[in-house]
């Protein structure tokens, strides 16, 4: 059911590379779709956004083309996601005459300056006043419900679909962190190289996502499918086919997206301060983003770093609840705020 646009509400904002989702006050989350945007290659006008605009990736029409326009978390295109962003708000927010509602739109971290004003000036184009940009791992661990503004050190993992952002958090700040372009997208991208490589049999982006979160995994673990049914096609014959293949493949397909993923986290815990890492041996470390929902993935971390390991209650939402959180008391939350 296609959202009916309200009088315009202050909202936060996750734009993510593989999803965005918008939240508005007092009404809570009104978008939930891929960064995907689809236009005409003759006049440049956008013709799909979001869910409808991925349905035209790798099948578009003569004269349309399709894209994600951010990539391993940063823009890639800057006027296809700014067009992205004002049909996302348009989507849900009516302009009010004399009245321009403030958002809070979380960001990678280490985004440029020239990021940050194609986002900026996208949002005021959208009919947003005051913009507020807060990083993503600062946003998911106020979305986790942690602590942030006290001493005590707290390790946040926020696995989106370009990156992986690792951060230790005290004092409303990042003390230190690593960010890896190695997330869910990798991760399709590895099963697809793999099919390919292993059994001579090509599938597509979506197909690698739905397989991965059916009977992919980081570690093994109980009630998973053994294995999954994949349509796709048989190389050497050039036909479509499908294949079986078995969950303990998958997660060889995996392996080094996940192990990058692992070693970013122990390379976090080597640069804190001792008494941070104790902080977090204590309190464990904080799983969330999309790629969080990676079957295992938690305990795969919990394993080889040594350090008891959560995802937070809804991956997925954990920044944009953030984001929300930090909207609804700006003073409070001004220090976390990079623009």
């Amino acid at each position: 059911m296609r959202q009916k646009p309200v009088f315009a509400r202050h909202l936060a904002m996750d734009l993510g590379t593989a999803n965005t989702l918008i939240h508005l006050r007092g009404q809570g989350i009104v978008i939930n779709e891929p960064t995907v945007v689809a236009w005409e290659t003759a006049s440049g006008r956008m013709v799909a956004v979001g869910r409808e605009a991925k349905g035209y990736l790798g099948r578009t029409p003569a004269g349309i083309e399709a894209t994600r326009p951010l990539k391993d978390g940063v823009i890639e295109d800057f006027s296809r996601t700014r067009m992205m962003i004002r049909a996302f708000f348009a989507k849900v927010c009516r302009p009010v005459p004399f009245f321009r509602p403030q958002a809070v739109i979380s960001v990678p971290t280490g985004i440029t300056q020239v990021e940050k004003r194609a986002i900026v000036q996208a949002a005021v184009e959208a009919g947003v006043g005051k913009i507020h940009l807060i990083e993503e791992p600062m946003a998911a661990a106020i979305g986790a419900g942690l602590e942030i503004e006290d001493a005590r050190g707290r390790l946040v993992v926020d696995i989106g679909g370009g990156t992986t952002e690792v951060a230790m958090i005290s004092r409303s700040a990042i003390v230190c962190g690593e960010t890896v372009r190695v997330a869910g997208d990798e991760m399709n991208e590895a099963i697809i190289a793999y099919l390919q490589r292993a059994h001579g049999f090509a599938i597509g982006e979506n197909t690698a996502e739905e397989c991965k979160m059916e009977a992919g995994s980081a570690w093994p673990v109980a009630g998973l499918p053994e294995a999954v049914t994949l349509s796709g096609k048989d190389l050497a014959a050039n036909v479509p086919a499908e294949k079986t293949i078995a969950a303990d493949e998958l997660r060889q397909a995996l392996e080094e997206p996940v192990s990058a993923v692992v070693e970013a986290v122990r390379e976090v815990i080597d640069q804190a301060p001792l008494q941070m890492v104790d902080h977090v041996r204590q309190d464990g470390i904080v799983l969330a983003g999309g790629g969080a929902l990676l079957a295992g993935l938690d305990h795969r971390i919990a394993k080889q770093v040594g350090i008891r390991c959560q995802r937070t209650a809804e991956p997925l939402l954990t920044v944009v609840q953030g984001s929300a959180i930090v909207l609804d008391d700006l003073r409070r939350y001004a220090k976390v705020c990079i623009a």
